[in-house]
Protein backbone atom coordinates (compact mmCIF):
# COMPACT_ATOMS: atom_id res chain seq x y z
CA UNK A 1 0.00 0.00 0.00
CA UNK A 2 0.98 3.66 -0.23
CA UNK A 3 2.74 3.92 3.08
CA UNK A 4 0.84 3.32 6.28
CA UNK A 5 -2.75 2.81 5.28
CA UNK A 6 -5.14 5.23 6.98
CA UNK A 7 -8.07 3.91 8.91
CA UNK A 8 -10.92 3.08 6.57
CA UNK A 9 -13.61 5.74 7.13
CA UNK A 10 -17.19 4.74 7.75
CA UNK A 11 -19.36 4.97 4.66
CA UNK A 12 -16.35 5.20 2.33
CA UNK A 13 -17.88 2.69 -0.11
CA UNK A 14 -20.96 4.90 -0.44
CA UNK A 15 -18.83 8.03 -0.96
CA UNK A 16 -16.52 6.42 -3.51
CA UNK A 17 -19.44 4.75 -5.27
CA UNK A 18 -21.21 8.09 -5.62
CA UNK A 19 -18.04 9.64 -7.04
CA UNK A 20 -17.41 6.78 -9.47
CA UNK A 21 -21.07 6.71 -10.56
CA UNK A 22 -21.06 10.31 -11.76
CA UNK A 23 -19.63 9.26 -15.13
CA UNK A 24 -22.17 6.56 -16.02
CA UNK A 25 -25.02 8.48 -14.36
CA UNK A 26 -24.31 11.43 -16.65
CA UNK A 27 -24.61 9.05 -19.61
CA UNK A 28 -27.60 6.90 -18.74
CA UNK A 29 -29.81 9.68 -17.46
CA UNK A 30 -29.89 11.65 -20.69
CA UNK A 31 -30.29 8.76 -23.14
CA UNK A 32 -34.12 9.10 -23.10
CA UNK A 33 -33.71 12.82 -23.88
CA UNK A 34 -32.12 12.33 -27.32
CA UNK A 35 -35.32 12.99 -29.33
CA UNK A 36 -36.21 16.05 -27.22
CA UNK A 37 -32.69 17.48 -27.51
CA UNK A 38 -32.71 17.03 -31.28
CA UNK A 39 -36.10 18.70 -31.61
CA UNK A 40 -35.21 21.62 -29.34
CA UNK A 41 -31.82 22.35 -30.91
CA UNK A 42 -32.75 21.54 -34.51
CA UNK A 43 -30.26 18.66 -34.71
CA UNK A 44 -30.50 15.30 -36.43
CA UNK A 45 -30.06 11.98 -34.62
CA UNK A 46 -26.41 11.63 -35.68
CA UNK A 47 -25.53 15.05 -34.23
CA UNK A 48 -27.19 14.23 -30.92
CA UNK A 49 -25.40 10.86 -30.89
CA UNK A 50 -22.07 12.70 -31.23
CA UNK A 51 -22.67 14.35 -27.86
CA UNK A 52 -22.42 10.85 -26.35
CA UNK A 53 -19.33 9.88 -28.37
CA UNK A 54 -17.65 13.16 -27.37
CA UNK A 55 -18.49 12.49 -23.75
CA UNK A 56 -16.84 9.05 -23.92
CA UNK A 57 -13.77 10.61 -25.54
CA UNK A 58 -13.55 13.16 -22.73
CA UNK A 59 -13.77 10.40 -20.13
CA UNK A 60 -10.93 8.51 -21.82
CA UNK A 61 -8.67 11.54 -22.29
CA UNK A 62 -9.24 13.20 -18.94
CA UNK A 63 -8.32 10.19 -16.83
CA UNK A 64 -4.71 10.28 -18.07
CA UNK A 65 -4.26 13.69 -16.42
CA UNK A 66 -5.95 13.07 -13.08
CA UNK A 67 -3.81 10.07 -12.16
CA UNK A 68 -0.50 11.98 -11.89
CA UNK A 69 -2.30 14.91 -10.22
CA UNK A 70 -3.73 12.57 -7.59
CA UNK A 71 -0.30 11.03 -6.96
CA UNK A 72 1.31 14.46 -6.58
CA UNK A 73 -1.30 16.56 -4.75
CA UNK A 74 -3.28 13.86 -2.94
CA UNK A 75 -6.77 12.63 -3.66
CA UNK A 76 -8.99 15.43 -2.32
CA UNK A 77 -7.63 18.52 -4.10
CA UNK A 78 -7.99 17.20 -7.67
CA UNK A 79 -11.43 15.85 -6.79
CA UNK A 80 -12.62 19.21 -5.52
CA UNK A 81 -11.42 20.95 -8.66
CA UNK A 82 -12.93 18.35 -10.97
CA UNK A 83 -16.31 18.25 -9.25
CA UNK A 84 -16.46 22.05 -9.32
CA UNK A 85 -15.75 21.97 -13.08
CA UNK A 86 -18.43 19.33 -13.55
CA UNK A 87 -20.99 21.43 -11.66
CA UNK A 88 -20.36 24.61 -13.64
CA UNK A 89 -20.30 22.86 -17.03
CA UNK A 90 -23.51 20.93 -16.25
CA UNK A 91 -25.24 24.27 -15.78
CA UNK A 92 -23.76 25.35 -19.09
CA UNK A 93 -25.28 22.25 -20.74
CA UNK A 94 -28.67 23.22 -19.35
CA UNK A 95 -28.33 26.64 -20.98
CA UNK A 96 -26.94 25.47 -24.35
CA UNK A 97 -28.70 26.93 -27.39
CA UNK A 98 -27.22 24.83 -30.21
CA UNK A 99 -25.96 21.28 -30.65
CA UNK A 100 -22.36 22.36 -31.29
CA UNK A 101 -22.15 24.12 -27.94
CA UNK A 102 -23.75 21.16 -26.16
CA UNK A 103 -21.24 18.80 -27.78
CA UNK A 104 -18.25 20.77 -26.50
CA UNK A 105 -19.82 21.25 -23.09
CA UNK A 106 -20.37 17.50 -22.81
CA UNK A 107 -16.67 17.01 -23.51
CA UNK A 108 -15.81 19.42 -20.67
CA UNK A 109 -18.39 17.76 -18.43
CA UNK A 110 -16.63 14.44 -19.00
CA UNK A 111 -13.27 15.99 -18.04
CA UNK A 112 -14.78 16.79 -14.66
CA UNK A 113 -16.68 13.53 -14.23
CA UNK A 114 -13.77 11.20 -14.98
CA UNK A 115 -11.85 12.29 -11.87
CA UNK A 116 -14.40 10.52 -9.70
CA UNK A 117 -13.69 7.19 -11.38
CA UNK A 118 -9.88 7.55 -11.38
CA UNK A 119 -9.50 8.72 -7.83
CA UNK A 120 -12.07 6.31 -6.40
CA UNK A 121 -9.96 3.38 -7.63
CA UNK A 122 -6.79 4.99 -6.24
CA UNK A 123 -8.43 5.46 -2.82
CA UNK A 124 -9.46 1.79 -2.81
CA UNK A 125 -5.81 0.89 -3.40
CA UNK A 126 -4.74 3.27 -0.60
CA UNK A 127 -7.04 1.66 1.94
CA UNK A 128 -6.96 -2.07 1.14
CA UNK A 129 -4.88 -5.07 0.13
CA UNK A 130 -5.63 -7.23 -2.92
CA UNK A 131 -8.56 -9.21 -1.49
CA UNK A 132 -9.83 -6.16 0.35
CA UNK A 133 -9.78 -4.32 -2.96
CA UNK A 134 -12.11 -6.91 -4.50
CA UNK A 135 -14.56 -6.54 -1.61
CA UNK A 136 -14.48 -2.73 -1.59
CA UNK A 137 -14.68 -2.54 -5.41
CA UNK A 138 -17.69 -4.87 -5.26
CA UNK A 139 -19.34 -2.53 -2.76
CA UNK A 140 -18.61 0.38 -5.09
CA UNK A 141 -20.24 -1.49 -7.95
CA UNK A 142 -23.35 -2.02 -5.84
CA UNK A 143 -23.60 1.76 -5.44
CA UNK A 144 -22.64 2.44 -9.06
CA UNK A 145 -25.12 -0.18 -10.27
CA UNK A 146 -27.98 1.98 -9.01
CA UNK A 147 -27.28 4.52 -11.78
CA UNK A 148 -28.23 2.32 -14.77
CA UNK A 149 -31.28 1.04 -12.89
CA UNK A 150 -32.83 4.38 -11.99
CA UNK A 151 -31.21 6.82 -14.44
CA UNK A 152 -33.14 5.98 -17.65
CA UNK A 153 -36.47 5.91 -15.80
CA UNK A 154 -35.75 9.15 -13.93
CA UNK A 155 -34.43 10.75 -17.09
CA UNK A 156 -37.55 9.84 -19.07
CA UNK A 157 -39.83 11.16 -16.31
CA UNK A 158 -37.91 14.42 -15.98
CA UNK A 159 -37.95 14.98 -19.75
CA UNK A 160 -41.72 14.38 -19.88
CA UNK A 161 -42.50 16.68 -16.95
CA UNK A 162 -39.79 19.36 -16.90
CA UNK A 163 -37.97 19.08 -20.23
CA UNK A 164 -34.46 17.93 -21.14
CA UNK A 165 -32.72 20.99 -19.69
CA UNK A 166 -33.86 19.99 -16.21
CA UNK A 167 -31.67 16.87 -16.50
CA UNK A 168 -28.54 18.97 -16.62
CA UNK A 169 -29.70 21.19 -13.77
CA UNK A 170 -30.10 17.99 -11.73
CA UNK A 171 -26.62 16.80 -12.71
CA UNK A 172 -25.24 20.19 -11.70
CA UNK A 173 -26.88 19.75 -8.31
CA UNK A 174 -25.36 16.28 -8.02
CA UNK A 175 -21.92 17.74 -8.73
CA UNK A 176 -22.39 20.45 -6.11
CA UNK A 177 -23.42 17.80 -3.56
CA UNK A 178 -20.26 15.80 -4.31
CA UNK A 179 -18.14 18.91 -3.77
CA UNK A 180 -19.63 19.22 -0.27
CA UNK A 181 -19.17 15.49 0.42
CA UNK A 182 -15.49 15.58 -0.55
CA UNK A 183 -14.96 18.80 1.38
CA UNK A 184 -16.52 17.67 4.65
CA UNK A 185 -16.78 13.86 4.71
CA UNK A 186 -13.88 12.42 2.71
CA UNK A 187 -10.47 12.38 4.43
CA UNK A 188 -7.20 12.34 2.49
CA UNK A 189 -6.08 8.75 1.95
CA UNK A 190 -2.60 9.34 0.48
CA UNK A 191 0.18 9.78 3.03
CA UNK A 192 1.93 13.12 2.26
CA UNK A 193 5.31 11.40 2.61
CA UNK A 194 4.48 9.25 -0.41
CA UNK A 195 3.29 11.97 -2.77
CA UNK A 196 5.30 11.99 -5.98
CA UNK A 197 7.10 15.05 -7.35
CA UNK A 198 7.58 13.79 -10.88
CA UNK A 199 8.11 16.08 -13.83
CA UNK A 200 6.32 15.49 -17.11
CA UNK A 201 9.03 13.20 -18.47
CA UNK A 202 8.86 11.06 -15.33
CA UNK A 203 5.07 10.90 -15.55
CA UNK A 204 5.31 9.65 -19.12
CA UNK A 205 7.94 7.19 -17.93
CA UNK A 206 5.49 5.77 -15.39
CA UNK A 207 2.88 5.26 -18.09
CA UNK A 208 5.40 3.61 -20.41
CA UNK A 209 6.58 1.32 -17.62
CA UNK A 210 2.99 0.28 -16.93
CA UNK A 211 2.33 -0.34 -20.62
CA UNK A 212 5.40 -2.61 -20.73
CA UNK A 213 4.34 -4.46 -17.56
CA UNK A 214 2.78 -7.72 -18.75
CA UNK A 215 1.00 -8.32 -15.42
CA UNK A 216 -0.55 -4.84 -15.52
CA UNK A 217 -1.62 -5.06 -19.15
CA UNK A 218 -2.93 -8.63 -18.85
CA UNK A 219 -5.31 -7.77 -16.03
CA UNK A 220 -6.08 -4.27 -17.33
CA UNK A 221 -7.18 -5.65 -20.71
CA UNK A 222 -9.06 -8.49 -19.01
CA UNK A 223 -11.26 -5.79 -17.49
CA UNK A 224 -11.08 -3.02 -20.09
CA UNK A 225 -12.17 -5.07 -23.10
CA UNK A 226 -15.34 -6.53 -21.52
CA UNK A 227 -16.21 -3.07 -20.17
CA UNK A 228 -15.81 -1.72 -23.71
CA UNK A 229 -18.31 -4.41 -24.70
CA UNK A 230 -20.72 -2.85 -22.22
CA UNK A 231 -20.23 0.52 -23.94
CA UNK A 232 -21.22 -1.15 -27.21
CA UNK A 233 -24.36 -2.35 -25.40
CA UNK A 234 -25.10 1.16 -24.11
CA UNK A 235 -24.64 2.64 -27.59
CA UNK A 236 -26.67 0.02 -29.46
CA UNK A 237 -29.29 -1.29 -27.04
CA UNK A 238 -31.89 1.41 -27.61
CA UNK A 239 -31.90 0.72 -31.37
CA UNK A 240 -31.92 -3.06 -30.96
CA UNK A 241 -34.73 -3.22 -28.42
CA UNK A 242 -36.84 -0.13 -29.13
CA UNK A 243 -36.62 0.16 -32.92
CA UNK A 244 -35.79 -3.36 -34.03
CA UNK A 245 -37.97 -5.25 -31.51
CA UNK A 246 -40.51 -2.48 -30.81
CA UNK A 247 -40.13 -2.36 -27.01
CA UNK A 248 -41.64 0.72 -25.41
CA UNK A 249 -39.49 3.19 -23.47
CA UNK A 250 -40.81 1.67 -20.25
CA UNK A 251 -40.03 -1.88 -21.33
CA UNK A 252 -36.55 -0.83 -22.43
CA UNK A 253 -36.03 0.76 -19.02
CA UNK A 254 -36.95 -2.56 -17.40
CA UNK A 255 -34.42 -4.44 -19.57
CA UNK A 256 -31.75 -1.87 -18.74
CA UNK A 257 -32.56 -2.04 -15.05
CA UNK A 258 -32.63 -5.85 -14.86
CA UNK A 259 -29.19 -6.03 -16.45
CA UNK A 260 -27.84 -3.47 -13.99
CA UNK A 261 -29.38 -5.43 -11.11
CA UNK A 262 -27.47 -8.46 -12.39
CA UNK A 263 -24.21 -6.51 -12.03
CA UNK A 264 -25.06 -5.65 -8.43
CA UNK A 265 -25.97 -9.23 -7.52
CA UNK A 266 -22.88 -10.79 -9.08
CA UNK A 267 -20.58 -8.11 -7.61
CA UNK A 268 -21.76 -9.02 -4.12
CA UNK A 269 -21.22 -12.72 -4.82
CA UNK A 270 -17.70 -11.85 -6.01
CA UNK A 271 -17.05 -9.98 -2.77
CA UNK A 272 -18.02 -13.04 -0.74
CA UNK A 273 -16.01 -15.36 -2.95
CA UNK A 274 -12.92 -13.17 -2.47
CA UNK A 275 -12.93 -14.19 1.19
CA UNK A 276 -12.29 -17.82 0.21
CA UNK A 277 -10.59 -17.81 -3.20
CA UNK A 278 -7.63 -15.86 -4.58
CA UNK A 279 -8.73 -13.33 -7.26
CA UNK A 280 -6.27 -14.70 -9.82
CA UNK A 281 -8.04 -18.08 -9.64
CA UNK A 282 -11.57 -16.68 -9.97
CA UNK A 283 -11.01 -14.15 -12.77
CA UNK A 284 -10.32 -16.75 -15.53
CA UNK A 285 -13.61 -18.48 -14.69
CA UNK A 286 -15.75 -15.34 -14.77
CA UNK A 287 -13.95 -14.10 -17.91
CA UNK A 288 -14.83 -17.41 -19.58
CA UNK A 289 -18.50 -16.97 -18.67
CA UNK A 290 -18.42 -13.44 -20.08
CA UNK A 291 -16.83 -14.63 -23.34
CA UNK A 292 -19.27 -17.53 -23.70
CA UNK A 293 -22.23 -15.17 -23.22
CA UNK A 294 -20.82 -12.89 -25.90
CA UNK A 295 -20.55 -15.76 -28.37
CA UNK A 296 -24.11 -16.97 -27.64
CA UNK A 297 -25.36 -13.40 -28.09
CA UNK A 298 -23.61 -13.18 -31.48
CA UNK A 299 -25.04 -16.54 -32.58
CA UNK A 300 -28.55 -15.40 -31.61
CA UNK A 301 -28.14 -12.10 -33.45
CA UNK A 302 -26.95 -13.87 -36.62
CA UNK A 303 -29.52 -16.68 -36.58
CA UNK A 304 -32.49 -14.82 -35.13
CA UNK A 305 -33.26 -17.83 -32.92
CA UNK A 306 -35.30 -16.88 -29.88
CA UNK A 307 -36.24 -13.42 -31.08
CA UNK A 308 -35.94 -10.76 -28.44
CA UNK A 309 -35.42 -13.37 -25.68
CA UNK A 310 -32.60 -14.94 -27.66
CA UNK A 311 -30.81 -11.60 -27.28
CA UNK A 312 -32.00 -10.62 -23.81
CA UNK A 313 -30.89 -13.77 -21.96
CA UNK A 314 -27.22 -13.95 -23.09
CA UNK A 315 -27.08 -10.15 -22.82
CA UNK A 316 -28.10 -10.42 -19.16
CA UNK A 317 -25.40 -13.04 -18.50
CA UNK A 318 -22.80 -10.87 -20.28
CA UNK A 319 -23.64 -7.70 -18.32
CA UNK A 320 -24.13 -9.48 -14.98
CA UNK A 321 -20.77 -11.25 -15.25
CA UNK A 322 -19.09 -7.85 -15.38
CA UNK A 323 -20.01 -7.55 -11.71
CA UNK A 324 -17.28 -10.11 -11.08
CA UNK A 325 -14.86 -9.41 -13.94
CA UNK A 326 -14.46 -5.70 -13.17
CA UNK A 327 -13.62 -5.80 -9.41
CA UNK A 328 -11.36 -8.83 -9.86
CA UNK A 329 -9.47 -7.38 -12.82
CA UNK A 330 -9.19 -3.97 -11.15
CA UNK A 331 -7.85 -5.42 -7.91
CA UNK A 332 -5.25 -7.55 -9.73
CA UNK A 333 -4.24 -4.62 -11.94
CA UNK A 334 -3.78 -2.15 -9.09
CA UNK A 335 -2.34 -4.40 -6.37
CA UNK A 336 1.40 -4.12 -7.23
CA UNK A 337 1.28 -0.38 -7.94
CA UNK A 338 0.55 1.36 -4.65
CA UNK A 339 3.30 3.96 -5.21
CA UNK A 340 1.70 5.07 -8.48
CA UNK A 341 -1.90 4.14 -7.76
CA UNK A 342 -3.27 7.33 -9.30
CA UNK A 343 -1.37 6.85 -12.55
CA UNK A 344 -2.22 3.14 -12.69
CA UNK A 345 -5.90 3.93 -12.13
CA UNK A 346 -5.76 6.63 -14.81
CA UNK A 347 -4.21 4.35 -17.40
CA UNK A 348 -6.73 1.63 -16.58
CA UNK A 349 -9.62 4.06 -17.06
CA UNK A 350 -8.15 5.47 -20.27
CA UNK A 351 -7.91 1.95 -21.69
CA UNK A 352 -11.50 1.20 -20.69
CA UNK A 353 -13.06 4.33 -22.14
CA UNK A 354 -10.68 4.63 -25.08
CA UNK A 355 -11.53 1.13 -26.29
CA UNK A 356 -15.18 1.83 -25.47
CA UNK A 357 -15.13 4.95 -27.67
CA UNK A 358 -13.64 2.91 -30.52
CA UNK A 359 -16.41 0.34 -30.10
CA UNK A 360 -19.01 3.08 -30.30
CA UNK A 361 -17.44 4.39 -33.49
CA UNK A 362 -17.28 0.85 -34.87
CA UNK A 363 -21.01 0.41 -34.29
CA UNK A 364 -21.70 3.43 -36.45
CA UNK A 365 -19.53 2.08 -39.27
CA UNK A 366 -21.02 -1.43 -39.12
CA UNK A 367 -24.65 -0.37 -38.65
CA UNK A 368 -26.84 -2.51 -40.92
CA UNK A 369 -30.26 -2.29 -39.31
CA UNK A 370 -29.81 -5.49 -37.28
CA UNK A 371 -28.52 -6.51 -33.85
CA UNK A 372 -25.41 -8.08 -35.41
CA UNK A 373 -23.02 -5.10 -35.05
CA UNK A 374 -23.72 -4.70 -31.33
CA UNK A 375 -23.45 -8.43 -30.70
CA UNK A 376 -20.25 -8.68 -32.76
CA UNK A 377 -18.56 -5.86 -30.82
CA UNK A 378 -19.58 -7.37 -27.50
CA UNK A 379 -18.36 -10.85 -28.47
CA UNK A 380 -15.04 -9.52 -29.77
CA UNK A 381 -14.46 -7.51 -26.59
CA UNK A 382 -15.32 -10.38 -24.26
CA UNK A 383 -13.20 -12.92 -26.12
CA UNK A 384 -10.40 -10.39 -26.48
CA UNK A 385 -10.28 -9.79 -22.72
CA UNK A 386 -10.23 -13.54 -22.05
CA UNK A 387 -7.49 -14.14 -24.63
CA UNK A 388 -5.32 -11.14 -23.69
CA UNK A 389 -4.84 -12.32 -20.13
CA UNK A 390 -4.01 -15.87 -21.18
CA UNK A 391 -1.48 -14.74 -23.80
CA UNK A 392 0.27 -12.08 -21.71
CA UNK A 393 0.54 -14.29 -18.62
CA UNK A 394 1.53 -17.44 -20.50
CA UNK A 395 4.33 -19.21 -18.62
CA UNK A 396 3.80 -17.19 -15.41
Amino acid sequence: MSGTAPRRPRGIALILGALAAIGPFSTDMYLPAFPAIGAALGADAASVQRTLATYFFGLALGQAFYGPLADRFGRRAPLLGAMSLYTVVSIGCALATDIGALTWLRFLQALGACAGMVIARAVVRDLTDERGSVRLMAQLMAVMGIAPIVAPTVGAAVVDILGWRALFWMLGGYGALLVLIVLFLMPESLNPAFRRKDRLVAVLGVYLALLRDRHFMANALAGALPIAGMFAYISGASFVFMELHALSAGQFGIVFGVNAAGIILVSQLAARLALRQAPERVLPVTASVNAAAGLVLLASAISGVGGVWGLAVPLFVFIASLGSVLPLATALTMAPHGRVAGSASALLGTLQFGIGALCGAGLGVLHDGTARPMALMMALCACGGWAARRVLLRGR
